[in-house]
């Protein structure tokens, strides 16, 4: 697999939260692995095409860490398939978000969800599952 040029490991585990409270927020082999997926198949296709920085807020949480931050207990950030990222600001993520619902309508994007999260302050996406394919939703 090919490495993404926009996006580091690093970042897609580094967690503010995770430092603060001293949780071990390293991801096993496995979701390693889905990290690098999410980084090749969706970010850094997104990112092409956005052709401006997205930033990476939350990424991989070990099961400690979506914990404290009140995650979904079946969260793909657990597993290494989600991020959660934005640009500058609402306009510009909803912007960014626009971007792509395109590229899934082109068929050239396959995620599992894109979310708008409260009028677009920060936009989830995630790879493909059986049960989670080109989801595209808002949260109020």
């Amino acid at each position: 697999m090919r490495a993404p040029r926009d996006f580091t490991i690093d970042e897609l585990i580094r967690s503010a939260t995770a430092e603060r409270l001293g949780i071990d927020n390293f991801p096993p082999p496995e979701e390693m692995a889905n990290l690098r997926q999410l980084a090749v198949k969706i970010l850094q296709p997104l990112r092409d095409a956005w052709q401006r920085p997205i930033i990476v807020t939350s990424g991989y949480r070990s099961p400690a860490l979506n914990k404290a931050l009140g995650g979904a207990r079946n969260s793909q950030h657990l597993m290494g398939q989600a991020a959660d990222i934005c640009a500058t600001d609402p306009a510009d993520n909803k912007a960014l978000f626009l971007t792509a619902v395109r590229l899934i309508q082109e068929g050239t994007l396959q995620v599992g969800q894109l979310i708008d999260e409260y009028a677009y302050q920060w936009i989830h996406i995630s790879l493909p599952t059986p049960r989670l394919r080109n989801q595209i939703l808002h949260l109020p």
